[in-house]
């Protein structure tokens, strides 16, 4: 089973890369009791995972791992690591395979470097 989750970071009522985390959407099926994978694009100041990660363990899942296409560890803030991880990257703003600079570029067929 599928379901969808997400979430925004917020400063003085602003979405903002590193303010505060609200959900904006919550799962609709109950998670207790089962093997739970956290599908991310990038994992990058750890920031908004530390925070899923803690809503998602209160709801008693029989295990939660985290799943990422892009890894930047150099850019941590708090000690989260992913399970599975595709790529390990560095610290360099990247567009494509989804990811969007001011909602363009998401639809490139490959991760590229903005310079």
């Amino acid at each position: 089973e599928m379901d969808e989750i997400a979430t925004v970071n917020v400063k003085n009522g602003n979405i903002k890369p590193h303010g505060e985390v609200k959900l904006t959407k919550d799962l609709d099926v109950s998670i207790e009791g089962a093997d739970v994978i956290v599908v991310e694009d990038i994992v990058d100041s750890g920031i908004t995972l530390t925070y899923l990660m803690h809503v998602l363990e209160q709801r008693k899942p029989k295990s939660l791992r985290i799943a990422a296409l892009l890894d930047k560890p150099d850019r941590r803030q708090r000690p989260i690591r992913a399970d599975y991880v595709g790529f390990t990257i560095p610290d360099e703003f990247v567009v494509g395979y989804g990811l969007d600079y001011a909602e363009n570029y998401r639809n490139l067929p490959d991760v590229r470097v903005v310079e």
